[in-house]
């Protein structure tokens, strides 16, 4: 891709930016790994997130984990939690994953399904554990390179609505994944579940990013997936002083409000037992 176009798509910070540690590095080399995975795994965000694990940048510091482990340990966290798997809906989710630990965005609702019935089944840390140990981070990135935007160019695998789709994810460096036009909901649910590409938008103004104004997002009705699921749990005691005996309860919910009703059950401290498909 020419600099110019580059340029007016607002993606020329954000193509090829590759930080690896290597071996005999220096500590002005490591800190740019901090910096590199804070800004890839938690945008915008990223800035209060040295703080927060002091810990497990000693682990990495001291060669007791790897890049990619440090990685997982970013997007296994609450903090990871809290910016975007608690206040989003549950394909926001998956596309946000792929974003920040794949460098891409999902290509079709095959994708999409998979991490969802992989949650249900085996839980947050497993449907993590996919994208961090999958062949494709694997060759992508291996233990020391950081993830980092790489939709932007010709990946192996890459389907043709591959760069559509990281262009209607991508708003800017400075962007918050979390305060874009459409807050909590999907950017690509319906183009992907229709299997169309979606419309790149130029920036509003050099240097600003792509505009905010995505029709994609304000499109007529969605159509998703219409998967009913049962959610076994035993019942929370928060705000009950007493003790009592925790009942068993089950939830019968549609797939868009899955990941909602998991949220709910945990924030009232329940327990999930089983997920199964209707």
């Amino acid at each position: 891709m020419s600099a110019s176009i580059a340029d007016r798509l607002g993606i020329r910070d954000a193509i090829a930016i590759k930080v690896e540690l290597r071996q005999n590095w220096s500590e002005d080399e490591l800190q740019k790994v901090f910096r590199a995975a804070y800004q890839q795994i938690f945008g915008r965000q990223g800035i209060y997130a040295s703080q927060k694990f002091t810990s497990a940048e000693a682990l990495l510091r001291n060669g007791k984990i790897s890049v990619r482990q440090f990685v997982e340990t970013l997007a296994k966290s609450e903090f990871y939690k809290e910016c975007f798997f608690y206040n989003n809906s549950q394909v926001r989710f998956i596309e946000l994953n792929y974003k920040h630990l794949l460098g891409r965005a999902p290509y079709d609702q095959s994708e999409i399904a998979y991490h969802v019935d992989l949650y249900a089944a085996r839980g947050y840390d497993a449907d993590i554990e996919s994208y961090i140990y999958s062949p494709e981070y694997e060759n992508a990135f291996g233990n020391a390179v950081v993830p980092y935007h790489r939709g932007f160019q010709s990946i192996p695998g890459m389907k043709t609505v591959g760069f559509n789709r990281i262009c209607e994810l991508y708003r800017g460096s400075g962007n918050s994944d979390n305060a874009q036009m459409g807050r909590r909901n999907s950017r690509l649910r319906t183009k992907v579940s229709l299997n169309l590409a979606n419309g790149i938008l130029p920036p509003t103004s050099a240097g600003t990013g792509f505009t905010s104004a995505a029709p994609t997002l304000i499109s007529a009705a969605q159509r998703g997936d219409s998967r009913m699921f049962v959610i076994e749990a035993i019942a929370g005691t928060i705000g009950s002083k007493a003790s009592v005996r925790r009942s068993r309860q089950v939830y019968t919910v549609p797939y868009e409000r899955l990941s909602t009703t998991y949220q709910e059950i945990h924030k009232r401290g329940g327990k999930i037992i089983k997920i199964s498909q209707v």
